[in-house]
């Protein structure tokens, strides 16, 4: 009889609270504005460098520096931004594919893995003794130590063999985890950027590009 007079009184005041499928619904309208905010952020970021190629000379898309030569960041051709899909290599030849390849990273959040990449082919290229050791130092500093700014996803073993190495620093030092990130781009980010419309919209001639509204 109490356990009858129980479930009715239950009944009666209406089930035990839980997370409401409305409450579900606007973490998933939240992700799809920050997914929306990105994806917006992102086109702004290629709109800027196409915008800054498209002066022209004789019809040829350039964008020249105050000494008048060409800047490496002038728009590729549809044909040259189409030879970044033959390798990952092919990508990192070329400096708008880097920078076009680093905002779609930051898209994704994880723009520390071609800046970590960059930070060490500038450290190979390092011959002064005293600048190796203060470029490793700020290497780990931002990249390798736990909890850094731009962490990096490398496994414990290559983090403790850095911090051996860095004591008495060589262009060998960050070799491990500069390969391990290198595999991580070009078998997971690579691909993707590859299918991004923003890869897409590289590859079309300019007479293509959707054009942005004129400000009134």
């Amino acid at each position: 009889m109490q356990s009858a007079m129980f479930l009715a009184i239950q009944h009666n005041c209406g089930p035990v609270e839980r997370s409401s499928p409305g409450g579900c619904q606007k973490n998933e309208e939240k992700r799809g504005k920050m997914k929306k905010t990105i994806l917006k952020d992102w086109k702004t970021r290629l709109s800027y460098f196409l915008q800054n190629s498209q002066n022209t000379s004789n019809g040829s898309p350039t964008h020249q520096n105050k000494r008048g030569k060409k800047n490496a960041y002038c728009r590729p051709t549809p044909e040259e931004a189409k030879s970044w899909s033959e390798t990952f290599d092919d990508l990192l030849a070329s400096k708008y594919g880097i920078t076009a390849f680093r905002a779609f990273l930051k898209s994704e959040f994880s723009e520390e893995n071609i800046e970590f990449w960059l930070a060490c082919e500038d450290f190979k290229k390092t011959k002064s003794p005293h600048k190796l050791t203060a470029k490793s130092k700020k290497i780990y500093d931002e990249f390798i130590e736990k909890e850094a700014p731009k962490e990096i996803n490398i496994d414990f073993q290559t983090r403790e063999n850095i911090i051996q190495t860095i004591q008495e620093p060589s262009h060998s030092c960050f070799c491990a985890a500069q390969k391990r990130v290198y595999s991580l781009m070009e078998n997971n980010s690579y691909p993707r950027f590859l299918q991004s419309e923003f890869y897409q919209e590289l590859c079309q001639p300019l007479s293509q590009m959707p054009k942005e509204p004129q400000a009134t």
